[in-house]
């Protein structure tokens, strides 16, 4: 068992593949008409469950979510802007972007200068369409592009349709468990309410599924919760149903934004110093351009999770986060501004995190007067110098275990203090402990 410990989760894993599955996979995510809820987020949550078993929650409208109530369900057949022709001008069926989120039912006609009033651009971006909701709003509208805009003629005559159905119904989430030899839990989540926008998120449903099949057929010391639900309002029903159980989370992560080719970011829990954070500091600082920043109380989901009343060790990974690529909330998020490399190397550095965090163990040497005899126990090499460089790690790592297995400093304090891979300290570890040099602190 601590062979395969020591191998780490991220073993066998093949970036290049990995991030070519995860593209595959966006690209099928990519059209779906998600939203806050409906369909189009059962749908993708049917796809993600081809990959790691999911159980579906449905949670009623109006169901009371701390201070928030779950919202009537929407669902759109058809949404569209036609000329005095017919011809339609802006059509839904071209851009799930095009109707404004949770738009009302609506049949009209109105002038262009009317119409004005309703309609959404990007001035600065002319040929990109926004991405607009109003959840909380009984209001109808459509993202144009300008040139689209600039196109409606003030005095002409225009025919709207929103064919949407906004009723009582359900907000949609789902979460695989993957049982560990702990009940302790790591959660790993990502929102799944964005339509039609690349980075923002379908590049982190499309992750977090490959990793889920990944872990699925993994040895895992705690268990692991992935959590695929609709932004902010998913986060906190889940936490609402879950309140008895959260003293089992002993890390988190909140994926999102994760391939793009920018530089991975890690963005710390509310207090900064958890498990998690001391994982993927050590994780991002072997990565060139890679930042570790401070929580702060906007972003992602992490801010639920990271709430006061809640204050679990969760952080955030992304690439370029939220509102920080120009592409950021339009049309322009599209499936080229992602790629492969970039999502392999996101899983990579996921699972580099996770493997930190299962592998990270506290031990106490047997054997703590003067360094033990390791070449009769076969752990030292027979020839004084001219070791290859791999082997000379894993002797440097063998010297550092045993000279802080003190009960006070964990796997983790070795590889930050000896400046060495993580996996190669933890391997040394695993080989001590077979050799019956150390114990493991309970």
């Amino acid at each position: 068992m601590q062979e395969a410990r020591s191998r780490g989760l991220s073993a066998g894993l093949d970036p290049v593949a990995a991030g070519a599955e995860i593209l595959d996979l966006a690209r099928r995510l990519m059209p779906l008409p998600r939203s806050l809820t409906g369909d189009g987020v059962r749908e993708t949550l049917r796809v993600v469950g081809e990959l790691v078993p999911l159980a579906v929650t449905e949670v009623p409208t109006g169901t009371p979510i701390f201070d928030w109530t779950t919202p009537r369900e929407w669902n759109v057949a058809d949404a569209w802007i036609a000329d005095s022709t017919g011809r339609r001008i802006v059509d839904r069926r071209d851009s799930n972007l095009h109707l404004l989120g949770y738009s009302h039912p609506v049949r009209t006609t109105l002038t262009g200068a009317e119409l004005d009033k309703r309609l959404y651009s990007l001035p600065e971006f002319p040929d990109r369409i926004p991405y607009r909701t109003a959840y909380w709003a009984d209001t109808w509208g459509f993202c144009v592009t300008e040139e689209q805009r600039r196109a409606i003629r003030p005095e002409d005559e225009y025919e709207v349709c929103v064919d949407a159905r906004l009723e009582d119904g359900h907000l949609t989430y789902a979460e695989a468990l993957l049982p560990g030899e702990s009940e302790d839990e790591v959660l790993l989540s990502t929102y799944v309410c964005h339509p039609a926008l690349a980075n923002d998120n379908v590049s982190g449903i499309a992750l977090l599924a490959v990793l889920g099949k990944h872990l699925v057929e993994r040895r895992l010391r705690r268990s692991h919760r992935l959590l695929f639900s609709p932004g902010t309002l998913g986060p906190l029903a889940w936490l609402s149903r879950n309140l008895e159980h959260l003293d089992r989370i002993r890390a988190g992560l909140v994926v999102a934004c994760v391939g793009d080719p920018g530089p991975l970011r890690y963005k710390r829990s509310r207090a900064g110093d958890t498990a998690v954070d001391r994982a993927a500091a050590y994780v991002l600082r072997g990565r060139p351009g890679s930042m570790v920043e401070d929580f702060v109380p906007w972003g992602g989901d992490e801010r639920q999770f990271c709430s006061p009343g809640f204050d679990l060790p969760v952080g955030a990974l992304t690439r370029t986060p939220h509102g920080l690529f120009p592409e950021y909330h339009s049309s322009a998020d599209d499936l080229d501004l992602i790629d492969a490399e970039s999502l392999g190397d996101s899983l990579a550095a996921t699972l580099e995190i996770l493997d930190v965090l299962d592998g990270d163990r506290t031990y106490v040497s047997r054997n703590p007067y003067g360094e033990p005899q390791l070449g009769r126990r076969g752990l030292y090499r027979e020839v004084s110098s001219g070791a290859p460089r791999e082997e000379e790690s894993f002797q440097r790592a063998l010297l550092w275990v045993l000279n802080l297995a003190d009960g006070g400093h964990s796997l983790l304090d070795v590889a930050e203090r000896a400046d060495l891979p993580f996996a190669v300290v933890a391997s040394a570890a695993s080989a001590l402990l077979d050799a019956d040099l150390l114990e493991e602190q309970s």
